[in-house]
């Protein structure tokens, strides 16, 4: 069972080291009680935030071949529909995630498959519940395509995230619920389906990754190319 995910085990590491190097100078050296005390607090609470911030729970994705999850933890703040020009080019639905800083920040594959599409794109940091981050804002494009289906979903980084961790390549098979990556310190997720998926999540609800279904393919549609 992971506790840290390998994508921040070294950045936990970093901090912790100074942490413990600031305690040591601030019980040696500082004569304030007061003061003391609260660099203590302040510091506790700081490196407690780090290790919470890239814990790495379990999870169990569904058994359900025909269902797409969330790759990653927060709240659905957007349901839409697109044009989705780039991967598949055809009407699509959207839905977006927002991660706030104290959500699980592992992002998993939404379903299983073969990664057909990869882009990393430099950009801006506005904060990522905004619409227009999806298209300004520092990001990466995943496609996944399966015999039936493909669908394009996008790593956003936020105000305070500054770093977007993919070590994905075109070819790589993908398992839905596997870890793949992660954004640092708050983000957001876009997920992008050929229209006539069912979305199963409406806006506000809270979704975990490699967990909850946001879409699922009806019966009618199974077997149809997208």
């Amino acid at each position: 069972m992971r506790v840290i995910t390998k994508y921040g085990f070294s950045v936990v590491i970093k901090y912790s080291v100074i942490a413990i190097v600031i305690l040591f100078f601030t019980l040696t050296w500082v004569e304030i009680e007061f003061l003391r005390w609260l660099l203590t607090i302040i510091v506790i609470v700081f490196t407690l935030f780090v290790i919470n911030f890239f814990r790495d729970p379990e999870r169990l994705p569904p058994s359900d071949k025909n269902v797409v999850v969330s790759p990653a933890d927060g709240k659905v703040v957007l349901i839409k529909n697109v044009f989705e020009g780039e991967y598949f080019n055809k009407e699509a639905i959207q839905v977006s995630v927002f991660m706030s800083p104290f959500n699980v920040h592992v992002n998993r594959f939404p379903i299983s498959g073969k990664i057909g599409y990869f882009k990393y794109i430099k950009g801006k940091y506005l904060v990522a519940f905004e619409e227009k981050s999806s298209e300004v804002n520092e990001r990466t494009h995943i496609g996944i395509e399966q015999q039936k289906f493909k669908i394009l979903f996008k790593q956003i980084a936020g105000t305070v995230a500054r770093r977007i961790v993919a070590p994905i390549v075109v070819g790589q098979e993908a398992k839905i619920g596997e870890r793949f990556g992660m954004i640092h310190f708050g983000s957001r997720v876009d997920v992008i389906v050929p229209p006539i998926f069912d979305i199963m999540v409406k806006l506000g609800d809270k979704v975990k990754a490699g967990e909850s279904v946001i879409a699922r393919i009806p019966e009618t549609a199974q077997g149809i190319s997208s």
